[in-house]
């Protein structure tokens, strides 16, 4: 979904929309859009209407800056069960090695019912960036909300005996922190 004022309004051609389609069909993900909307209230309700109807995952691209009429985050935020913060932190990190003002991105990340959404900035690079961090996330979020269990990864270890280096609480096989 593009939360655009000017692209609603057919002033520019949405180019971001298309590029989130693009990624999410790439993910393996089956789309449906872009759609455009104005920034603020149709934006909650587009996704209002996402979540009823059980998309996996909404992506919004736009209306996360700090313009007066920058409204994404807020109307994301009022939907949301619960934040998962670590990945609009990982959006912006991506997107601050190549234009440090994606610091002032201010999208967010988390889960109304079973819906992942996230705001992606606006900008065609600020989505590009965006959906280089999401393929990493993305297949094993919606999994995960969807009750799906943790990858399982092969141990190198033999013993089952701690190493001597080993203190009690200390991460050891399969807790990979």
């Amino acid at each position: 979904m593009t939360a655009s004022n000017r692209a609603a309004a057919q002033v520019y051609a949405d180019k971001g929309g298309p590029l989130l389609v693009e990624g999410l069909t790439a993910m393996g993900f089956a789309t449906d859009g872009p759609r455009v909307v104005p920034d603020g209230e149709p934006v909650g309700q587009a996704l209002r209407e996402a979540v009823r109807d059980g998309y996996a995952v909404v992506l919004t691209t736009g209306g996360t800056g700090i313009n007066p009429n920058d409204r994404t985050p807020e109307v994301t935020r009022s939907l949301l069960d619960y934040e998962i913060p670590g990945i609009a932190e990982a959006i912006r990190a991506e997107g601050r090695t190549k234009v440090p003002t994606a610091a002032l991105s201010r999208g967010v990340a988390g889960v109304a019912g079973s819906t992942l959404i996230v705001n992606l900035p606006g900008s065609t690079g600020g989505v590009k960036d965006g959906l280089a961090v999401l393929a990493d996330l993305l297949p094993h979020a919606v999994d995960q909300i969807h009750g799906g269990d943790h990858p399982q990864h092969a141990h190198t270890e033999t013993s089952t005996e701690p190493s001597a280096s080993q203190r009690p609480g200390d991460p050891r096989g399969d807790d990979h922190r």
